[in-house]
């Protein structure tokens, strides 16, 4: 999961889109099909790997601009273990149910809050993100 969060987020800003578009253009099965060769994708170059899928799905650039912030811009190895632990914590370690969770997520409200880096809310603890996701505001 952290590696195909991580992908997402390395896809999202090399084309410049929200992950939601990433997300949506990779679709259920390719998505599914990432998280399974995690393991074997992992030792290739992510951005090898993030091209070829760019190409594969015809996603184009946007202007979703995430250098445009008053602080550092954390990394997508960073981003991703919040999507990993809040992902994986609502779909409850039902390893059948992290893609379709994964969808939910990354089409969801939480998702402009985790990558709003104007915020700090990326950097509250997983607890916080999850009550956050289930309240439907964050806390």
């Amino acid at each position: 999961m952290f590696y195909l969060c991580a992908l997402i987020e390395y896809m999202a800003r090399t084309t410049k889109n929200r992950n939601r578009v990433i997300v949506n253009a990779l679709g259920e099965e390719r998505l599914n099909k990432i998280y399974k060769l995690a393991d074997i994708y992992h030792s290739d170059n992510m951005a090898r790997i993030a091209d070829e899928l760019i190409q594969e799905c015809q996603i184009e650039n946007d202007y979703f601009d995430i250098t445009n912030t008053r602080y550092d811009v954390p990394t997508h190895w960073d981003i991703a273990k919040v999507y990993k632990r809040l992902i994986i914590r609502i779909a409850d370690d039902k390893p059948r149910q992290y893609i379709k969770t994964l969808i939910t997520v990354y089409n969801s409200w939480i998702a402009d809050k985790i990558d709003d880096y104007n915020s700090s809310f990326y950097y509250e603890p997983s607890e916080c993100h999850y009550q956050s996701y289930l309240t439907g505001k964050a806390l």
